[in-house]
């Protein structure tokens, strides 16, 4: 089984006819359709038609997205692909004339009284009528065409730039580890060995290596974060917050909810931070480089090929389309899981709606629980696109916080099945528990922390630049505010705003209360599987086909969950709580 991904379907090369010509297509389709919306859009004649033309005209010009996917797949593996890079800048440098069409169309839309019985009067745009009537409620954050514009074309320079300098300077850091040079995912991975030395020498070797890189990251950050506060301001957004919260179709009352939630049961999550660090023989506070320590042992130790082969007959047993789709994915080569220098650290899973494919780049680990865990992570992101991929482009377009639910929901099948199964094995058992209770407190503690972080620097931002000693004087106090007694406070890690790239997203910020939201909901779904048996994975696939279209609460009403309500949360929460207690309680007998 190829451990490397075939991009074949897409370009067999840079260079290809086949690129080169849809390069030069996607120029001509752009001008012609700002040259449409130009002529067409500073008018109220021929309302239907025009809106049908630019919803059609839309959902073709995005075939050419898959340009710009390959060549940022190219450059997720080979950070040095400089070629791949200048095709993603003149790429995004062409997009950039489609503000102004967008701007035109946003305003045309603006301007109509009576879009809803417009929209009743054609197929066509009844298809989209949830896109037209959220691009009518955002049209007063829109500035004009000339302002958008020069907003699209400046941030290439600007944050995309930023961005591009983060992740070529994270990817290609050279870090030392016992007299060797190494690669930053290599020696991030090194926090789940089972060696206590390794643990922590991997750790001071990080936080050695990145302090080496600290000035460029903080430019990087300050320049991002400075340009999103000036544009949420020119559009007329409360926040930073604000704006990610409406750009979510997520309302305030629900991320208030879930925050009061999770802090409420900060108390009862640091337990297991407690007991981890008894069972690893230190009664005090666990150490920050130990967060990953695997405890236990899974009796089950699997090579890639193995975990793929048990990822998809989890996946059947859950609903038998989504286990052919992962095998389909596994034997058509789009996975690239394995780790070497150059490669982006991580893991994600790109959608690819051209062709109705996705790939998925992971740093897989022989033998490893938590590798095939992220396999089946990103294998939820690509049934997420799988239930999508006969919408219109236009109804495929999903949020953040939405989008970190079929991927944990994914991850949870695997796990609860790996759990059952070694259930009289008690390494094995608390191994796993281990494995769940951590990636939960990761997503919910930790991103506590991280959310804490980012909400912090847009408060301080405004004051001028933040230097690297103030970033990390941030971060120190967020994971102290999350962690409280769990975590020994003299190990936390200061630069791990320079290690995750969510950051530097002017796109996607707050890019971290997602993850928890995504988990959260994902377990409040796994619950009502329990609850319904075999006939739920017609309704999961249904309310992830619904994602494009509907709001977070609309989505969560589909399986009768009430997302501004603060007891869904609680319930939730209250899952994780009860794996702690058991985790706690084998603990003490494997443990004395």
């Amino acid at each position: 089984m190829d451990k490397r991904w075939s991009l074949d379907n897409l370009y067999e090369s840079l260079d290809s006819s086949k690129f080169l010509k849809d390069f030069e297509d996607y120029k001509k389709a752009v001008d012609s359709f700002c040259i449409w919306s130009n002529e067409n859009l500073n008018s109220n004649e021929n309302i239907k038609d025009k809106l049908e033309i630019f919803i059609n005209k839309s959902n073709e010009i995005y075939y050419y997205s898959m340009l710009l996917v390959y060549c940022y797949l190219l450059n997720a593996v080979d950070s040095e692909n400089y070629e791949a890079m200048k095709y993603i800048e003149k790429y995004q440098d062409i997009s950039t004339d489609l503000v102004a069409a967008e701007t035109a169309f946003i305003n045309f839309v603006k301007g109509i009284d009576n879009l809803n019985e417009i929209i009743e009067s054609s197929a066509v745009l009844k298809e989209h009528e949830f896109y037209l009537n959220e691009v009518k409620s955002r049209a007063k954050y829109v500035l004009n065409q000339q302002e958008e514009t020069a907003i699209s074309k400046m941030k290439n320079t600007g944050s995309n730039a930023w961005e591009t300098l983060h992740d070529q300077i994270t990817s290609l850091l050279p870090v030392d580890f016992n007299g060797e040079k190494t690669t930053l995912p290599i020696i991030r991975n090194m926090a789940h060995d089972e060696n206590a030395d390794t643990r922590k020498a991997a750790y001071e070797a990080e936080i050695a290596a990145l302090k080496t890189i600290e000035i460029p990251a903080a430019a990087c950050l300050n320049a991002i974060k400075g340009e999103v506060i000036t544009e949420y301001k020119l559009r007329g957004y409360d926040s930073a917050l604000d704006m990610t919260l409406k750009n979510s179709r997520m309302e305030s009352m629900a991320l208030k909810a879930m925050l009061e939630a999770i802090q409420e049961y900060l108390p009862e999550l640091r337990k297991y931070y407690t007991q981890k660090a008894k069972n690893l023989g230190d009664e005090s506070a666990l150490k920050y480089y130990d967060i990953c320590a695997p405890i236990g042992k899974i009796s089950m130790s699997l090579t890639y090929e193995q975990a793929a082969d048990y990822i998809v007959s989890k996946f059947n047993e859950f609903s038998p389309e989504m286990g052919k789709f992962a095998k389909y994915a596994f034997d058509n080569s789009w996975l690239d899981v394995e780790p070497r220098a150059g490669k982006s650290d991580g893991a994600f899973c790109a959608g690819i709606e051209s062709i109705k494919e996705i790939r998925i780049m992971s740093n897989f680990m022989e033998g490893s629980f938590d590798s095939m865990l992220t396999l089946a992570h990103e294998l939820g992101h690509g049934y997420h696109s799988h239930c999508l991929k006969d919408e219109s482009y236009l109804n495929q377009s999903y949020t953040m916080p939405i989008a970190e639910t079929a991927s944990t929901f994914c991850e949870t099948i695997v796990c609860q099945s790996a759990l059952k199964e070694l259930a009289s094995d008690p390494l094995s058992k608390i191994a796993i528990l281990e494995n769940s209770i951590l990636g939960a407190t990761q997503v919910i503690v930790d991103i506590f922390a991280r959310y804490s972080f980012e909400t912090e620097v847009f408060e301080n931002r405004p004051n001028g630049s933040l230097s690297a000693g103030e970033f990390n004087n941030l971060m120190i106090e967020a994971h102290k505010k999350a962690y409280g007694p769990g975590l020994d406070e003299g190990t936390i890690h200061p630069y791990m705003w320079i290690v995750k790239g969510h950051y530097y997203g002017a796109d996607c910020n707050f890019y971290n209360f997602p993850y928890a939201y995504g988990h959260l909901f994902s377990l409040g779904l796994y619950s009502r599987y329990l609850e319904e048996g075999e006939g739920f994975a017609a309704k999961y696939k249904a309310l992830l086909s619904a994602t494009g279209t509907n709001s977070l609460r609309d989505v969560g009403l589909m399986a009768d969950i009430d997302v501004n309500d603060i007891n869904f949360w609680r319930s939730s929460l209250e899952l994780i709580k009860k794996d702690i207690e058991e985790y706690i309680d084998l603990s003490n007998k494997l443990y004395k």
